[in-house]
């Protein structure tokens, strides 16, 4: 009893000290909405973590620019801080290049394993853990939407972001579920958001029927182009809200509110001691269709009813 009670005594000020005095450094790729931010401050707070209280929260957006996530990163080590959240593959790319000891939470990322961010999904290893928001044959999923608003598709451009380790893993896929759909997969490469305008052209000129987009690419920008070039637009991950409300015409992806939601939930494990390496990395469940049908008469297409029917949004 004597020794329960020492253990006891000594472990719960340590761990109020370093509740008081954690530091956690957030990185997104892209700019995180006032939505997602709640959410995760709200997980924080369900786990009794509060924000300018027992921890603090540094937010930072590398505005789509991987240099400039790379020196976030370096930042939050040099601030020691306590956890560092990053989002989006060059964010948790960025995170991984700055240390291998300071716990790092992706919120989310692409498949994890086949980006060499962890070993496995179950035991990842190290110091990298979080959640993947990408479903298990996502590349036949979208084709197969795409294929359900216009059955006669046989060509779709897929762009993406050669600056990326998710990319190649993710045009395989897509090669591989064309292949068996019978429909052929026309990879266009960007670096970043450069030439926009000029991969669409290339898309065109590959008589290109509907684009696929890497979310990190799904864009306003290009959904006006899709639109204006009366191509089908789809995208997935973070970007499967976002994107068809911008104007795409569809989005197919797990919920990213949800996402920040469990993210609060891991820190909470890491600052009351859990080792990252030991946490298994969540993979999305519940997943969303968006549709819009305004983009949809833009192009032509009438959005067949049962597939309205499925969608978790229809915007008009």
């Amino acid at each position: 009893m004597r020794v329960l009670l020492l253990v006891a005594a000594i472990v719960v000020p340590i761990f109020a000290a370093h509740a008081q005095t954690a530091k956690i450094g957030v990185l997104t790729f892209e700019t995180m909405p006032d939505l997602y931010k709640e959410a995760f401050r709200k997980s924080l707070r369900d786990q009794g973590f509060t924000d300018g209280k027992n921890v603090s929260i540094d937010w930072r957006t590398a505005d789509g620019k991987v240099d400039r996530a790379d020196q976030i990163a370096a930042d939050f080590v040099k601030a020691k801080v306590t956890v560092i959240v990053a989002s989006l593959t060059p964010g948790v790319s960025a995170a991984i290049k700055a240390t291998k000891t300071i716990p790092i939470v992706m919120a989310p990322v692409a498949d994890p394993v086949a980006t060499g961010f962890v070993t496995n999904l179950s035991r990842p290893g190290g110091n990298v853990t979080g959640i993947t928001n990408v479903v298990i044959d996502v590349g036949g999923k979208l084709l197969g939407l795409l294929r359900e608003v216009k059955p006669g598709i046989t060509r779709v451009a897929y762009l993406l972001d050669s600056r990326t380790v998710s990319a190649k893993p993710l045009l395989d896929e897509a090669n591989a579920a064309g292949a068996k759909a019978g429909m052929r997969i026309l990879p266009v490469w960007l670096d970043g958001r450069k030439d926009i305008a000029a991969a669409m052209k290339t898309a065109r000129q590959e008589h290109a029927q509907a684009i696929m987009l890497q979310p990190i690419l799904a864009t306003k920008e290009l959904a006006d182009l899709a639109r204006d070039a009366r191509l089908l637009s789809i995208t997935t991950g973070i970007a499967s809200r976002s994107f068809p409300q911008a104007g795409g015409l569809l989005g197919y992806g797990s919920d990213p509110v949800e996402h920040y939601q469990r993210a609060g939930v891991y820190v909470a494990k890491i600052l009351r001691g859990a080792n990252p390496g030991d946490l298994p990395v969540e993979q999305a469940t519940t997943f969303e269709l968006i549709i819009n049908v305004k983009t949809a008469k833009a192009i032509g297409l009438t959005v067949p009813k049962d597939m309205l029917v499925r969608a978790n949004e229809v915007i008009e």
